[in-house]
Parts: C-alpha cells; sequence; structure tokens
C-alpha cells in the first residue's frame, strides 16, 4: 500500500458505518452509485494535466483507492451488464450496446420489444441481476438518465429519473419515508460525446495546459479536442458535488455505501470499443466511516468485483447468487493489512464484434498481470470492427480528432496508423492478430513487442493464462487460440 496519489480510473467509494449488518433486525446499507459515461482515468488527483476535479479527488482521499482497476468491455450496454451481472459478457449475453428503454416494462411497446437488437442483445434470464438481488433484500431502487441494458424486467427499479441531477434529492426524500434501504444508479453523460463546444462556450481547460498521450497527434485542433473531453470530467465533478450534497443534506451519508466509476474510457483512437488501456482502464476508490484512509491498493480489480462485494458487505453471504466471474473487495476493506489471497493474477478484457452486429467481425480478447499486456485477436482477416459513430463524427458528436488525424497523417504518421486499425474498414487498414506491451515502459501501448525474441516468455505466459480463461469461462466465441499457441512453440 502507499498514500495518494496514484494512477487508476474506476472509482468506487463506499461509505461503510463501523458496524457490518449481520443482525436479522439491523437495516442494511443504502447504496449510491455514481457512474460517469466514457471517462478515462483522468482526474487531478491522478495527475492529469489541465485538470481540476476537487470533488471527484476527496472521495478518493476518504478512503482506499485501487490503482489498476479496469472495465472487462469498453463500452455502454455491454461494460453495465458485468457489472450488474458480475459475469463476463461472453457468458451475460450483451455484446455489444443494446436500445435504451428508460422506463418500467409496462410502458414499453409491442414494438419497441419486437426489435432484433433487443430481443438478442440482453442479459440471459438464468442470471441475477444486481437489481433483482437488491429487490428480494426489499430496497427501494432507482436509475436516473439511461438504463441502456435489456430487458428491462431484469432491472426492476422502483423509479427511472430524467436527467436532472436535481432529480436525486427528491428521490432521497421519497425513499426514506419508506423506512426502507436504497439504491441509487445516477448517471452522468457529461463525459460522453459532445463535449463542451469551446467554440460556443468558454470552458476553463486551458489548451497549453495539456499533456496529450502520444496515440494523439499534437495539433491545435486535437488539443482543442482533448480540453473540451477535460472539461466535460469537471461539468461531472461538479454533479457529483451535487449529488454528494444531496447525500449530506438527507442525513443518510453515515449509512450509505457510495460508489463512483465511469463505465469506460473516451472516445478516442486507443480509447472506446478498443481493448487498450484507455479503453478499459477506470479509477476505483473505496470510502466511509470505519475503513482506513488515504491509502492506495495495487491490486488488479475489475468491474465484475463490484456485484460479489455488494453481496457481501450487505449481507455476507456470497452464495445467494449461483455464480460471479468477479472476486469480493470486502476482505481488502476490512484490514489495514488486506492479503491478497483470492484477489486476481490477471484482469481480461473482450470485444465481440458480432451476435447482434451486422455481420461476423473480429473477435479480440486481452490479458493484463499489471505490468505486461497482451491482446489476442481472431478473424482480423475479416477487416471490420465496430466503430461508434460519436468515435468518428464532428457534425453530430464535435469529435475533432478523427478528421483531424486523417488531414495531417503524413506529419503524424505513427498516430494514423492507430487509427486506421481502430476503423480498417473505412480506411483500409489491417488489425494485428497479436499485440504485446510493457505497460511500465510503455503506457501508451505504442511499441508492440511481441515480435521480440527477449519478450516472448511474457508472450507465451499471457497466451497460456488467455487459454486458460477461455476454458474455464466457455468462451466459445474463442477458436483460434490453441492452434496459434502450437504454431509459436
Amino acid at each position: 500500500m502507499k498514500c495518494l496519489p496514484m494512477c487508476s480510473f474506476l472509482i468506487l467509494f463506499v461509505w461503510f458505518s463501523d458496524q457490518h449488518v449481520t443482525a436479522e433486525t439491523a437495516k442494511p446499507p443504502n447504496v449510491l452509485f455514481i457512474l460517469t459515461e466514457d471517462q478515462g482515468s483522468h482526474l487531478s488527483l491522478l495527475g492529469t494535466p489541465g485538470l481540476k476535479t476537487p470533488y471527484m479527488d476527496s472521495l478518493a482521499r476518504r478512503g482506499c483507492f485501487f490503482s489498476n482497476a479496469f472495465v472487462t468491455y469498453p463500452v455502454c450496454s455491454a461494460s453495465k451488464a458485468a457489472i450488474y451481472t458480475g459475469l463476463y459478457n461472453h457468458t451475460n449475453g450483451i455484446l455489444n450496446n443494446t436500445h435504451n428503454y428508460h422506463k418500467p416494462p409496462s410502458q414499453i411497446t409491442d414494438a419497441e420489444r419486437e426489435r432484433r437488437l433487443y430481443q438478442i442483445n440482453r442479459v440471459k434470464p438464468q442470471y441475477t441481476t444486481l437489481i433483482e438481488w437488491l429487490k428480494k433484500r426489499g430496497y427501494y431502487q432507482g436509475v436516473t438518465h439511461k438504463l441502456h441494458v435489456a430487458p428491462v424486467e431484469k432491472f426492476p427499479y422502483d423509479e427511472f429519473l430524467g436527467g436532472s441531477i436535481s432529480g436525486v434529492k427528491g428521490f432521497l426524500e421519497r425513499a426514506k419515508t419508506t423506512g426502507r434501504p436504497w439504491f441509487l444508479l445516477v448517471n452522468l453523460p457529461e463525459t460522453h460525446r459532445p463535449y463542451p463546444n469551446s467554440d460556443r462556450d468558454s470552458i476553463r481547460v486551458r489548451t497549453d495546459e495539456l499533456e496529450l498521450p502520444s496515440y494523439l497527434p499534437d495539433t491545435p485542433a486535437v488539443r482543442k479536442d482533448w480540453s473540451e473531453y477535460l472539461a466535460g470530467v469537471e461539468k461531472a465533478d461538479r454533479l457529483v458535488g451535487q449529488t454528494l450534497a444531496y447525500l449530506d443534506a438527507s442525513g443518510e451519508t453515515d449509512e450509505t455505501i457510495v460508489i463512483f466509476m465511469s463505465d469506460h474510457g473516451p472516445t478516442y483512437p486507443h480509447g472506446k470499443m478498443t481493448l487498450y488501456d484507455l479503453g478499459l482502464r477506470v479509477p476505483l476508490a473505496i470510502s466511509g466511516p470505519g475503513l482506513p484512509e488515504n491509502q492506495v491498493h495495487e491490486h488488479l480489480v475489475c468491474g465484475l468485483d463490484l456485484f460479489p462485494t455488494l453481496l457481501e458487505l450487505i449481507d455476507g453471504d456470497l452464495q445467494a447468487v449461483n455464480r460471479f466471474d468477479g472476486k469480493s473487495l470486502a476482505g481488502v476493506f476490512k484490514s489495514e493489512q488486506p492479503s491478497t489471497t483470492g484477489l486476481r493474477e490477471f484482469v481480461f478484457g473482450e470485444i465481440s464484434n458480432r451476435g447482434p452486429l451486422p455481420n461476423d467481425g473480429i473477435q479480440e480478447r486481452s490479458v493484463n498481470d499489471g505490468r505486461w499486456k497482451l491482446i489476442y485477436r481472431e478473424r482480423v482477416e475479416a477487416g471490420w470492427r465496430q466503430v461508434n459513430a460519436d468515435s468518428r463524427e464532428f457534425k453530430v458528436w464535435g469529435n475533432r480528432t478523427y478528421r483531424e488525424t486523417i488531414e495531417r497523417k503524413s506529419e503524424f504518421p505513427r498516430q494514423y496508423q492507430v487509427l486506421l486499425e481502430m476503423d480498417p474498414q473505412t480506411l483500409g487498414g489491417s488489425v494485428p492478430r497479436l499485440e504485446l506491451y510493457d505497460l511500465q515502459d510503455d503506457p501508451d501501448e505504442m511499441n508492440n513487442l511481441v515480435a521480440e525474441v527477449e519478450h516472448q516468455t511474457h508472450r507465451d505466459r499471457l497466451l497460456n493464462a488467455l487459454a486458460v480463461w477461455v476454458e474455464q469461462t466457455r468462451d466459445d466465441s474463442i477458436v483460434e487460440l490453441d492452434d496459434l499457441r502450437r504454431g509459436l512453440r
């Protein structure tokens, strides 16, 4: 353990009372889950140049911060599904974005139910979601802004609130009158494109104070785009502050577990819908009464771990749900010198360019041991990857970087190569089957070491770990891995 600051992106903040809820008569803790959209591992706490996030930073400093935290799928619906179920997406059933029906099941029309994407891209009926489990425990539950997972029946919220942060105050007041514990998911889209437009509105972030990652061309247009992204993070930070003020005013802070995280990284090359760190790495911190303060833990953790963690903190019984791919972090919270027993040796990521999508595209998987990272792909000859509109378009989504990278490709050929690999079907690029990175020396993942003889031990070790994971989690979409491993011997 070390003292803050440290780098990371999945921020899980927990306020938990000194007394663990064990007595049958004790009221379980409330849960406030603040989820930003498309926010990478960027906080002023982490030293992000040009950025100020005082409310997020203060939450991290109140307790434990996890410096190696990740999501398992770098797009909204799939990432949420993994968090809600504690299961990898090739198991839970949501392989990409699905329709967003932010309303009770009774209000969904027959035409909406019959849409193919809604029917195919959904959590399988045999798996319990966090919201179903909390409902059985008597929780009163609300969600703001969007649901974006399916089917809605698997997410039995009592209230589907609008996008205004002021709705939090009303929910907390109504929930308190029920006398029941409550769960509230606050979605904050301010970090999703389109970001604040600095051509129209003044933003605090200055382009000359930024430090661009090396996979982006350093031009005025890209600096403007990155500054607007950071301005969106700052806007979200202010809403985090307002949300916490409402919680404090309710008088229930000491009775409430508070989670803050993002669903995945921002819409840039190496970000959203890619398995690089910009797409997968997230901040995670946990704080609360009785928990250690101002500590950093370097354990590998991921979004799958939230459901079992909440289950153990609330109920103490991990057998209440039939299975998890995630691991509970409750033991880490309970000790100032936590054991690493039971925590993961690797984190895995996946992208399935198939299923409800228009063709059978590239299968992508990653494995990361905290320093070394391997990305593996099948069907690269198909040359097709899912690229979201906000990763390309300026008119609707305000993306200045995509077009600028193409226009300045002669000056920034390596950055253009990154873009080619992100969008091969549009730009005529090709995607490598294997990539290996030393995240300590190359955190931007620009130097693929897979062909270097001196690093083949790491390559083979991570391929073996991936093969074990594929077998254990029944990832039936991966069919060529064993042949590749034999060919490399």
